[in-house]
């Protein structure tokens, strides 16, 4: 859980992103060249962080940080307090889909 809401998490991406691409001293125009992301696109992202997961994996690609997103994204590994719960197994651990709606 995090105390970060959606939309400041989105303002936030596309202000990292803006930062990124200035600091690499390319323009809005250059990078939509760059990475394929419609410069209409790019302006939008970068001023409310709305946009496809597509444009936003286009971007890092170009302005770094995408290897870093798919790590955070991770489902974090299992950790058990002791042998007996290893030896014990939990069936619901095995599940591949979720069961939440």
């Amino acid at each position: 859980m995090s105390l970060i809401t959606p939309a400041r998490a989105l303002e936030k991406l596309g202000g990292n992103i803006r930062e990124r691409r200035v600091a690499m001293g390319f323009t809005q125009a250059g990078l939509s060249a760059r990475s394929g992301v419609p410069l209409g696109t790019l302006r939008k992202f970068e001023r409310t962080g709305l946009g496809s997961t597509e444009a936003l994996v286009k971007l890092l690609s170009i302005v770094g940080g995408l290897e870093a997103t798919i790590e955070a994204a991770k489902p974090e590994a299992l950790t058990f307090a002791s042998i007996d719960e290893v030896l014990k197994g939990d069936p619901r651990s095995s599940r591949k889909n979720g069961w939440r709606t």
